[in-house]
């Protein structure tokens, strides 16, 4: 297929455009360390520095204005308005500090789970007005709901448990949280002071563990730092690029006696002064137009940095007539399918066709909000050959680490196409690239996306999500483990809106579908949530059926059930010979051979029942949409298992390390590889 799209690579123009604005900016922004990643390398050096005798520096612009930075909201949100429940010198217990803490930060709902270290904290929440504890039924689940939680919102999510096992149960989450962007605070008890170190009953170090997958941690010693440190943590968490900051607070600095300080002054002078530029200045603002002027089949590839920009981005295309290709964390950001005719959707691994054809043909990329992983770029020396690029994010710390930028522009997404919709509008600016939207429309007509038709009453995991966005009108929202249920999702279940997806994409964390799910629904209580879930994925975090009733909380499941590890199953198909490496999850004889539905295993309808969750399964395509409409109409949760084939292959598909040339279109598991 890609023989009869693929271009000879166009040579690269010897001259770019100007960049001594953005180096500029650059260099008096990233002089010292980079922000938002308080443990990533300590100094940055741009790729023409480099190259310079002795790495000398390059002499700053007369015509670089003076940077504006974004502004940072250093007080408590609820400054001038918070009345505390206890008198201004009154003592309290450190717990008691730390909930007013969060009650000062305007947080209403943390995800909790007790334990010895943590029962202080427990307590003060019960003396709490204003704050509900959502008690999942495992540290991994309730972390997972925080991130649920963040990326319904863009809200910092708080989570909390113990020390030991409940504060090493945090690290998958936190890993999560940190590649994927959410803001997050979790909280941990740790045994007091004067055990740690003696390897004492449930003691881990869990700041040193999570030095590598947080933002920034800290562990309390002084009772009197709480109310700064909290304030602080906040601030790291939700400011530059978002992450998760860890707080372990010892038993005893619980327990301890205290009379607040929240006038205390911030430590990070350092961070705040790195902060990048709320926009970078018009000079950049005009390099970019220029180049937009100069190009000829330009694409905005854009990713979950643009969730929160999603008004300007409609507006920049409007604007310019430029079509639009989205990650898998970005989804949502722009339009997707139909609802947008310069929406290519997805691209990467398992994007569409046109989508990828679009990257490969483009003479300038508009990278924004991205960091070019290698889901989406494959074979980093032959992804976006043609192009000149423009790296627009938040985090100096991805400008060229991946794929180098012709010109780098560190800033927030949100105000810097605002300021460029701004500069078009003032200019009159006019583009035409209806050429280029023509050659893509062809693209897109040739190689639509698609599935082979089955005879008879056999379910495809993407006809029951098509059924899924029909009948709810594309408007819920909808969490996702991992696997191929994920790309199913992704591919037929479009987004008209932003923070309508809740998936792991950087991770790729198996058992994030169900708790996320609930971290989603208590955040917008009003909206339909719905996990699309695999099996195996499913499986991961079970328990959480518990929370749902106890919590009443009226997630939907629609478990895509093929009885295996779908995604190594399709990689064992196109690799490995179809040898089956342990990823058939049934026991004994195999449901999509006998038929028998005795042989489907586990039975998620009983287990669900067991936890006072109705449910249902479907295995006849005539009987889907019904079953689908039951789970949307049931009152509170409902787990629907949908029987699938799982020879079913996730496609378009470019092989790891592959691209574009190397894109697969057809075959499943039914055929010989």
């Amino acid at each position: 297929m890609a023989s009869m799209i693929a271009a000879k690579p166009l040579a690269r123009p010897a001259t770019m455009f100007a960049r001594q604005g953005a180096v500029e900016e650059r260099r008096q922004m990233l002089a010292s360390s980079t922000t938002g990643r308080t443990t990533k390398k300590a100094a940055f050096v741009t790729r023409a520095q480099a190259k310079r005798p002795n790495g000398s520096k390059m002499v700053a612009s007369a015509a670089a204005p003076p940077i504006e930075r974004i502004k940072v909201q250093v007080d408590y949100p609820t400054k001038g308005t918070f009345k505390s429940r206890f008198g201004d010198n009154e003592k309290r217990k450190g717990a008691d500090v730390l909930v007013e803490a969060l009650e000062r930060e305007g947080v209403d709902l943390v995800f909790a789970y007790p334990g010895g270290a943590s029962m202080e904290i427990h307590q003060a929440l019960t003396r709490s007005k204003t704050i509900r504890n959502i008690l999942c039924r495992h540290e991994q689940g309730e972390i997972f709901a925080a991130e649920g939680y963040g990326m319904a919102t863009g809200r910092t999510a708080v989570c909390i448990a113990t020390s030991g096992p409940g504060a090493t149960n945090l690290v998958t989450g936190l890993a999560d949280a940190m590649l994927d962007s959410v803001p997050m605070v979790a909280i941990t008890g740790q045994v007091p002071r004067a055990m740690i170190g003696t390897d004492g009953f449930q003691e881990t170090p869990i700041v040193e563990i999570t030095r590598q997958i947080t933002k920034h941690n800290y562990l309390v010693t002084n009772v009197d730092d709480l109310p700064r440190v909290m304030r602080e943590a906040f601030l790291l968490a939700n400011t530059g690029r978002p992450g998760p900051v860890l707080v372990d607070i010892p038993k005893d600095i619980q327990q301890m006696l205290t009379i607040p300080d929240w006038n205390q002054e911030l430590k990070l002078g350092g961070y705040l002064s790195r902060l990048p530029p709320a926009c970078p200045s018009n000079l950049v603002l005009q390099q970019i137009i220029q180049a937009l002027s100069t190009s000829e089949k330009p694409m905005l590839y854009v990713g979950g940095g643009c969730l929160d920009a999603s008004k300007e981005l409609r507006e920049f295309v409007e604007a310019t007539g430029i079509p639009v290709a989205q990650t898998l964390k970005g989804l949502g950001a722009f339009p997707m399918g139909k609802y947008h005719p310069k929406s290519m959707d997805m691209l990467g691994m398992h994007g569409t066709v046109v989508a990828n054809y679009s990257i490969d043909h483009a003479d300038l990329l508009l990278a924004v909000g991205v960091r070019f992983d290698d889901r989406v770029t494959g074979k980093l020396e032959k992804f976006a050959t043609r192009s000149r690029i423009v790296h627009i994010d938040i985090d100096p710390a991805e400008i060229d680490k991946n794929k180098p930028a012709h010109m780098p522009v560190c800033a927030d997404s949100k105000p810097t196409l605002r300021g460029l919709c701004d500069m078009i509008k003032d200019q009159d600016k006019k583009f035409d690239f209806s050429a280029w939207q023509t050659e893509l429309d062809g693209v897109r007509e040739k190689f639509p996306m698609s599935y082979p038709p089955v005879n008879g009453e056999l379910i495809q995991p993407q006809h029951a999500i098509e059924v899924l966005h029909e009948l709810t009108g594309g408007k819920a929202i909808i969490s996702t483990g991992v696997g191929q249920h994920q790309m199913f999702s992704a591919q037929w279940y479009p987004f008209s809106e932003p923070r309508n997806w809740i998936t792991s994409g950087g991770l790729g964390s198996m058992g994030f579908g169900l708790p996320s799910a609930i971290g989603a629904q208590v955040a917008r209580p009003d909206a339909l949530v719905v996990d699309i879930d695999g099996d195996g994925s499913f499986l991961m975090n079970i328990q959480e059926l518990a929370t749902l009733t106890a919590e009443n909380i009226p997630v939907k499941m629609m478990i895509i059930n093929n009885q295996h590890l779908g995604m190594v199953v399709q990689w064992e198909d196109r690799f490995y010979k179809a040898n089956r490496a342990h990823t058939f999850l049934g026991v004994d004889n195999e449901y999509h051979i006998t038929g028998d539905e005795v042989d489907i295993f586990p039975d998620f309808v009983t287990v669900a029942q067991g936890f006072r969750v109705p449910g249902r399964r479907v295995t006849r395509r005539s009987d889907l949409r019904a079953a689908i409409q039951e789970m949307i109409d049931t009152p509170g949760p409902f787990l629907l298992d949908v029987m699938v084939p799982h020879s079913e292959h996730v496609l378009p598909m470019i092989p790891g390390g592959g691209s574009f040339e190397d894109i697969i279109t057809t075959g499943s598991g039914h055929d010989t590889f």
